[in-house]
């Protein structure tokens, strides 16, 4: 009985070709915006690529910061070559702007938060030395009592 092929991780797949897109055209290797409907040119050319394997990569790829970036500062879109072809609209450059910010507040937040977490655990920390030292006065005030009345 054969064991049966293991079936790829689309994610993983879609990273894969990412990375062929990437080595193959410029408009990927070089993170520009890339002109709508450059799926369909694609497809074209590679008839055998999954849909939803190429959509998962062209959404990774347009999610990136270099991507996002790339298109907040771009005036045009490009082709699959690179050469700039329909001019990227204000929306869609604002689009990306909101995006970046988001992702940043959503980072800084984080931080924020792992910081927080740490001077709390700090803070427990020496509080709880802070109780140690307390509790070996108090026993070393209470033997000292002890030694005074035990003569």
């Amino acid at each position: 009985m054969t064991s049966p092929t293991p079936v790829p991780n689309p994610v993983q797949a879609a990273r894969a070709l990412l990375k062929e897109l990437q080595q193959t055209f410029p408009a990927f290797r070089d993170c520009l915006p890339l002109a709508i409907g450059i799926d369909k040119q694609i497809i074209a050319l590679q008839p055998e690529l999954p849909r939803k394997i190429l959509r998962i990569a062209l959404g990774q790829h347009t999610n990136s910061l270099r991507y996002l970036k790339s298109a907040e500062k771009a005036t045009h879109r490009h082709d699959l070559d690179g050469k700039p072809g329909e001019a990227l609209t204000d929306e869609h450059r604002l689009r990306a702007t909101t995006l970046l910010k988001e992702r940043f507040k959503k980072e800084a937040d984080q931080r924020k938060a792992v910081r927080a977490k740490e001077a709390e655990a700090r803070l427990a920390a020496e509080a709880m030395q802070l109780a140690a030292e307390a509790a070996r006065l108090h026993t070393e005030k209470l033997s000292q009592l002890a030694a005074k009345f035990a003569k």
